[in-house]
């Protein structure tokens, strides 16, 4: 018999699917931030020598007078990390997401091998180059390019989707079902945690600063360590919406909730419901 599933097998509300999502990444916060960690400081260390070239300091970041153009291009860079590091979390996060859902227990160690790293791997390049220009274009592009593929992940981990371009399809066209809920739900979950990581990567830098009185030595790398740390909550909290929404989605519009009951009324493998049959 299979344990308490851990995700509502049923349509949820906004609010659900957010606490939803907490709730897996209260219960795989190791993996996920471990990896969370390790790629907010890599993407650190790529942007610090950028930031350096640009004139850009700590603990904002903020353009530098007469150095706009080059302040926005590694702006721009910042973007195109994030969405590389969302859709590489991601796919952890869609690993942990099916087994939650039938309420399979999975250990830790057993998700990376259910996350098809080298089609991901694909996927995170293509939304990182794409990102690059959306981002560097305005933003706009940037939020549409999030908000339309994020879920492509998912689809290669729990929907078994053979191909990283029909992944990026297949999330585009889940995003946009009833009425773009899917996409402004990630983008709500976005911009939630980003402003919650930027309290969390400048607040208590900006407060050390000032009970020192000035700006002490230590800021040049406390400032990426604290931003590293805040970008591993969130982005591993928004990699678990974007999984949690697929599964929600499909219960609403594709009956996957029936697919599983029917599986386990006749005896067989309730997983096998959740690979997408086209």
């Amino acid at each position: 018999m299979p344990a308490q599933p851990e995700l509502p097998l049923r349509p949820m509300t906004l609010g659900e699917l957010l606490d939803a999502a907490m709730a897996l990444l209260r219960s795989r916060a190791l993996p996920l931030l471990a990896a969370g960690v390790l790629l907010g400081l890599l993407e650190q260390a790529l942007l610090a020598p950028l930031r350096a070239a640009a004139f850009v300091t700590p603990p904002y970041y903020g353009p530098a007078r007469g150095h706009f153009l080059q302040w926005w291009s590694v702006t721009a860079v910042g973007f195109a990390t994030e969405i590389v590091i969302l859709t590489l979390l991601g796919a952890l996060a869609a690993a942990a997401a099916g087994p939650a859902l039938l309420g399979r227990v999975v250990r830790h160690r057993q998700l990376w091998s259910r996350t098809r790293p080298v089609s991901t791997v694909v996927v995170a390049l293509v939304l990182g180059v794409v990102g690059v220009f959306g981002a560097f274009a305005g933003l706009v592009p940037w939020f549409l390019c999030y908000g339309l593929f994020s879920l492509a992940p998912a689809v290669l981990v729990i929907d078994r989707s053979g191909n990283p371009f029909g992944a990026l399809w297949r999330s585009a066209r889940l995003t946009a079902r009833g009425g773009l809920r899917g996409f402004w739900t990630l983008i709500c979950a976005y911009l939630t945690w980003f402003v919650i990581r930027f309290a969390l990567g400048s607040g208590w830098v900006w407060i050390l600063t000032q009970l020192s009185g000035g700006e002490p030595v230590w800021l040049a790398w406390l400032t990426p360590a604290a931003w590293a740390l805040a970008n591993a909550v969130a982005y591993s909290a928004v990699a678990c919406v974007a999984a949690v929404l697929l599964l929600e989605t499909r219960i609403r519009t594709e009956g996957l909730d029936i697919a599983i009951g029917r599986a386990r009324g006749r005896g067989e493998d309730d997983s096998a419901a959740l690979v997408y049959a086209r």
